[in-house]
């Protein structure tokens, strides 16, 4: 009897070791996928990490990340490593990826059935596009409006998105992307943006984000270039001077200027009177 008893004990614990083994030696499904946190602010880089459960040579992972709304924000093709193990990175934010919510990650390991999803929070992008027809920027260039002549430009730690005049405020409005601490060299024409007083050149004011700063400048006959250092996440350049285009005043004046001379002289030749006579 004891026999029978010590048999059945050993063959239920055999069976149990059995079960319980791949939760401890092996993945239980053929792939996982996870990021290394929950949730990310614009700018900030999300790790992807996996492992396989079987490893097939020369088939890479597909990793694909999907927008709330279900459209694709960026797909890409992995190495499986010898250990079974693999990694990417993406970068949160950008043009497919602006709106606040749950992104999920599909992984995809050759064949449909073997596959894991995962997900995470993304707080949305905080940069505002520059609105249609008030600028075009170039690589080393930045249109305004109401001017033909461009502005040149440099920049370190982030991304030059537009520069629009303020002609009440007589200053240029620039919008950046700040990602790091970085600095900004615009080289402005003077028939665009000018400080002067008394026939010679003044100081302009420069502010970020409402904060006036410190600034570098060297100047010439036609330019004046200011080198401007932003911090990370700085959105707005204010440069303030004496004189933005376009000119409203000066180009109102000589318009009604132009009507005037235009009104007398039709008047002067057909012989009609400006006043009307009673």
């Amino acid at each position: 009897m004891k026999a029978h008893l010590s048999v059945f004990a050993l063959t239920a614990i055999l069976v149990v070791s059995i079960g319980m083994a791949p939760a401890f030696g092996q993945i239980q499904s053929s792939i996982v996928v996870t990021t290394d946190k929950s949730s990310y602010a614009e700018g900030e880089t999300i790790l992807v990490t996996g492992e396989v459960r079987d490893l097939y040579s020369g088939t890479p992972v597909s990793v694909i990340i999907k927008a709330p709304n279900g459209n694709l924000v960026s797909i890409a093709q992995i190495t499986v490593g010898a250990d079974k193990k693999f990694s990417t990175e993406a970068t949160a934010g950008g043009s497919l990826m602006k709106a606040e919510g749950m992104y999920t990650i599909t992984v995809q390991y050759g064949t449909p059935n073997r596959s894991a999803t995962t997900s995470f929070e993304f707080g949305g992008s905080t940069v505002i596009p520059p609105t249609g027809g008030d600028s075009e920027v170039t690589d080393t260039t930045v249109s305004v409006q109401g001017s033909s002549d461009l502005i040149g430009y440099e920049i370190t730690g982030g991304k030059l998105l537009s520069i629009m005049p303020d002609v009440e405020a007589n200053s240029l409005i620039i919008s950046i992307d700040a990602t790091d601490n970085g600095s900004l060299t615009l080289t402005i024409p003077r028939s665009v943006l000018d400080a002067t007083i008394n026939g010679g050149d003044d100081d302009f004011f420069v502010l970020i984000d409402g904060e006036e700063v410190d600034f570098d400048e060297t100047t010439s006959s036609t330019d004046r270039t200011l080198t401007i250092a932003f911090p990370a996440g700085a959105e707005e350049i204010e440069i303030i001077g004496t004189f933005v285009v376009p000119e409203f005043g000066t180009i109102a004046a000589m318009i009604l200027a132009v009507a005037i001379i235009s009104i007398i002289a039709v008047s002067a030749k057909s012989k009609l009177s400006i006043i009307p006579r009673y």
